[in-house]
């Protein structure tokens, strides 16, 4: 073989490393977004959790029962963190909407504890929270959809496979959620 056959030999070899190394950073690029997008829902997560203590210290005057019924439920909090599955974030986001079924029947009991001015900034404040995890959930689930439309789509398939990239989940929205009674006021 010639010279000029060993060139295009070694350019080829060349360019399909160069492939493989910028599919590959890129591969890592996408991914370290998905888990950045998954800390963002923690870190909202937890200005909820912080919103929902106070809405139980709120009711502890009211209801010493049903203050240590929240309580427990608040004890289970779980980080959220860059490496958190979008089953566990799930399982958070249960707990918070089940946590937060029972303040707002807890202040239907109580029409002094809503009436209240504390009461009814918390729970503006969740409404706000509310607002923030649905965008970070919206954030995750797109940047899952590129992750997930990158390592399945030929050729950058071939390099993910090898480099074990696999597919994130989606985050869902529960049936429950999706008909959780209105926070607004009466």
């Amino acid at each position: 073989m010639t010279w000029w056959g060993w060139l295009i030999i070694a350019a080829v070899i060349l360019l399909l490393i160069i492939w493989g190394i910028s599919v590959q950073r890129k591969l890592v690029g996408l991914e370290e977004l998905c888990g950045n997008a998954m800390s963002q829902i923690g870190v909202q997560q937890n200005t909820r959790w912080d919103a929902l203590n106070t809405l139980a210290d709120l009711t502890k005057q009211y209801d010493e029962h049903e203050y240590k019924t929240l309580m427990d439920v608040l004890a289970q909090r779980r980080p959220i963190t860059a490496d958190s599955t979008a089953e566990e974030a799930q399982e958070q986001e249960n707990m918070i909407t089940d946590a937060l079924q029972r303040f707002i029947a807890v202040g239907e009991a109580y029409p002094d504890l809503k009436a209240s001015q504390m009461y009814q900034k918390s729970m503006e404040g969740v409404r706000q929270y509310e607002e923030n995890v649905r965008l970070a959930r919206m954030t995750y689930n797109d940047t899952v959809t590129k992750f997930n439309r990158t390592i399945r789509m030929f050729p950058d398939s071939l390099i993910a496979s090898m480099l074990h990239f696999t597919t994130r989940t989606y985050l869902e929205t529960a049936e429950d959620v999706k008909t959780m009674p209105s926070m607004r006021r009466s």
